[in-house]
């Protein structure tokens, strides 16, 4: 899944960059607000791409003695700053500029010519990126035998979460520059392209604030999911030795990276050697239930005080 999702972000950097390109040199040519806040989303887009990229490189170091469960959380940090730059993005950028063009309207005509035709090949160009991304992403929920927007709700890898985002608001995104680029030339009021400006940073915002919420949670130490967690009950708890499961505890230190930890409560008069082959067998089980399964601990000292 590593190489796919690296491949898919490489793709999605190249894509975005070249974009983001066109629409400056366009919105600049243009005087389209419309179209510089959509320039913003793209450079937002790209610089969240390569930080998923460093984030993916440092995520797989091998684990150390300083960091003993290794550094699945570099994913994490590094979504959570592609979240801020994404916000920075739409409220500064975007919102500014659009807020600044309705107290003082440009002198000159926009070119809705230019605007529209660079956001018509925008357009061609995010849509391939999303199928691509969709079809990728419909194909991981299926080995995971889930629905494709389950799968999305409950991945733990930010570039699941990020490059989907993205390419669908960045379609958003260029529907309503559409909309604003064509009533303003339509009506001759520069507001409208400004308002649709303002609506770009404020879809922004928007998704920074839903990234950043995933991103908290997984950075101060989410669980498995409660489907997830039941399902490792289970396994440990169809053994006859183990009287009950007093305790557990799952928390994911990296996307693909869950560690388990359980208190168990066994029959009186085991031998230590059978508490050992036990303690193999339900990590071997625990592993091929819940295949993001990394780390398991079981201590089978039943309850305390």
């Amino acid at each position: 899944m590593e190489g796919g999702s690296r491949r898919t972000v490489l793709i999605a950097v190249g894509a975005n960059a070249t974009i983001a390109v066109v629409k400056g040199v366009a919105g600049a040519l243009s005087g389209s607000a419309a179209l510089l806040a959509e320039c913003a989303h793209s450079v937002a887009d790209t610089s969240n791409q390569v930080m998923l990229l460093v984030s993916i490189m440092l995520g797989e170091r091998k684990p150390d003695e300083e960091h003993p469960f290794g550094y699945g959380k570099e994913r994490f940090f590094w979504a959570l700053l592609a979240a801020v730059l994404i916000f920075l993005a739409g409220a500064v950028f975007s919102i500014g500029d659009g807020v600044l063009r309705l107290v003082h309207p440009p002198s000159k005509n926009e070119s809705a010519v230019l605007a529209l035709g660079t956001i018509a090949f925008a357009f061609v160009a995010e849509g391939v990126s999303f199928v691509r991304a969709t079809r990728q992403t419909r194909a991981e929920a299926k080995e995971a035998k889930v629905g494709l927007v389950r799968y999305v709700r409950q991945s733990k890898d930010p570039t699941v979460k990020a490059v989907l985002s993205e390419d669908s608001t960045d379609l958003a995104g260029l529907t309503i520059a559409a909309a604003g680029v064509s009533l303003a030339w339509a009506t001759g009021s520069s507001a409208w392209d400004a308002g649709a400006a303002i609506l770009v940073g404020c879809l922004l915002v928007y998704v920074a604030i839903a990234l950043g919420r995933d991103t908290k949670g997984l950075l101060l130490g989410e669980a498995a999911p409660a489907r997830e967690r039941e399902a490792l009950r289970e396994v440990i708890e169809a053994h006859p030795e183990v009287v009950r499961v007093v305790d557990l505890r799952t928390m994911y230190v990296g996307p693909e990276s869950l560690l388990v930890a359980a208190r168990l409560d066994l029959r009186n008069g085991m031998a230590a050697d059978a508490v050992e082959e036990l303690a193999g067998r339900i990590d071997a089980e625990l592993r091929d239930r819940v295949p993001t399964v990394d780390q398991v601990f079981l201590d089978p000292t039943g309850p305390r005080g």
